[in-house]
């Protein structure tokens, strides 16, 4: 995923070739929340968040999902459904075991969001034989009226409908809020604020278990960068600060440039390693990309790879956070620094999820779409399945991960990446899956089995 300013191109089968800056309380389930948001500080960086749904499209609004094995015929790639993730997340038996999400729910923030979600949600889950969910919409401040021919719009759009049938797909039980920000439509206007906005006054009415994010930006685009000042950034966090001491997992997709990202104006990759925000906050957990390798089944012809398409995952080290403790035990591959991903989920173009939308009327049906926006939403259905399983929010996530990855998949579920590919990307050098930590995939993937039970076990408990 591209993460920064790109410009969205028109849906298809298409690659999601950006992380980028992408109710318990009925009463707000679908009503304005002004007037209970919370001081954001005065000083804030004027940067645009634009949506991960951007890049190479390969087919357009199909009419009906194809097997794997079609797509591959049809257009070199594989694509896969909600029931080939169950099936290569071992999903299935938690859910004969009544742990579906159920009493939890997972916050989606989107600007502008999609006027036809719940309709798309709906047929989305119809055509794989799920049951629906209730789409909670807050809308934060005076979002505009939807208009398709608008592209900030519409590639919001496609977002939005990534996130929610992406975290359904995983839990199908759990409550979705999808939150849709009034973001301006020109450049230099402070997306980011109004993101965070929404995120603290959500946490502090209470709603939401886990919050996903599939939206960043250059931490080196962000205002006095350049002369080692990174308040911008650090005056953002209130958000996540808010999350921590409440207990609310906060996730955020590591991007889609592999070890670099694009420049201010998105005109262009930096041709150095960079990092983007939120990923790279320490009270974040980055969700880096994998490629799968499934029959129709949805069982592995070979193990994971790093994703590395037509985009590739995310990772590398913070220039502006300094190693948090959590990272201590693997200080000799990050350094001195915050290093990202923490775990990663599909995201592989080839190898993306089916999609269904029809916000936009000249562009009815079923896509394609990957990138880690795909990777932090389904990540967020796994924190449903573990606050269930907990009884309990599991919270911040981030000790827990590196803990339990010690051990290895066949005790605590985390699953090691470590084939030898690498996050490689516009001429930038970036880093190997090998054993252990490393800045491809984090600590590796998740068998859901074993880690849900083990995450509950290991997190906070009140």
């Amino acid at each position: 995923m591209h993460m920064a300013r790109t410009r969205p191109t028109r849906r298809g089968i298409a690659a999601s070739t950006a992380a980028t800056a992408t109710l318990a309380v009925a009463a707000l389930a679908t009503a304005p929340l002004a007037g209970v948001t919370s001081a954001a500080p005065a000083a804030v960086p004027q940067t645009k968040a634009i949506p991960a749904i951007a890049g190479h499209t390969l087919a357009r609004d199909v009419p009906s999902p194809l097997t794997s094995a079609q797509c591959e015929a049809k257009w070199h790639i594989a694509c896969y459904n909600p029931l080939q993730y169950r099936t290569a997340y071992n999903l299935n038996p938690l859910y004969k075991k009544g742990i579906t999400g159920k009493g939890r729910t997972i916050v989606i923030v989107d600007s502008f969001g999609s006027p036809t979600i719940q309709h798309d949600l709906d047929t989305y889950s119809k055509q794989f034989g799920l049951k629906s969910a209730k789409v909670k919409v807050v809308k934060w401040g005076n979002v505009p009226v939807f208009d398709p021919k608008n592209a900030d719009m519409t590639g919001w759009a496609g977002e939005t409908t990534l996130d929610v049938e992406m975290a359904h797909a995983v839990a199908p039980d759990a409550k979705i809020v999808l939150v849709e920000t009034a973001v301006a439509e020109t450049e230099g206007v402070t997306g980011l604020p109004e993101m965070m906005d929404a995120e603290k006054a959500l946490i502090d009415h209470g709603i939401g278990d886990v919050i996903t994010q599939s939206f960043g930006a250059t931490e080196n685009t962000f205002p006095g960068f350049d002369q080692g000042d990174f308040s911008s950034i650090k005056k953002l966090r209130y958000a996540f600060q808010d999350a921590n001491r409440k207990h609310v997992t906060v996730l955020a997709s590591s991007g889609d440039g592999g070890a670099t990202d694009y420049n201010l104006d998105g005109s262009a990759f930096y041709d150095k390693p960079v990092n983007s925000w939120p990923s790279s906050d320490p009270l974040v957990t980055s969700i880096g990309g994998t490629q799968l390798h499934l029959n129709d089944k949805g069982d592995r012809v070979t193990p994971d790879s790093v994703y590395n398409d037509y985009g590739a995952g995310g990772g590398g080290q913070s220039h502006v956070f300094s190693r948090p403790s959590f990272q201590n035990g693997v200080k000799s591959i990050v350094g001195t620094q915050r290093a990202t991903p923490d775990v990663s989920m599909a995201a592989a173009v080839n190898g993306g999820a089916w999609v269904y939308s029809s916000y936009d009327p000249t562009a009815i049906g079923w896509d394609v779409y990957g990138g880690t926006s795909e990777a932090s939403p389904l990540f967020s259905g796994i924190v449903a399945l573990a606050d269930q399983a907990a009884g309990h929010r599991v919270g911040n996530i981030n000790s827990a991960l590196y803990t339990l990855s010690k051990h290895g998949a066949k005790s605590n579920g985390i699953v090691d990446v470590n084939d030898g590919t690498n996050n490689t990307y516009a001429g930038v050098t970036g880093y190997t899956a090998v054993n252990g930590y490393d800045m491809a995939t984090g600590v590796g993937t998740v068998d859901a089995l074993r880690f849900i039970p083990a995450l509950a076990k290991a997190s906070w408990r009140r």
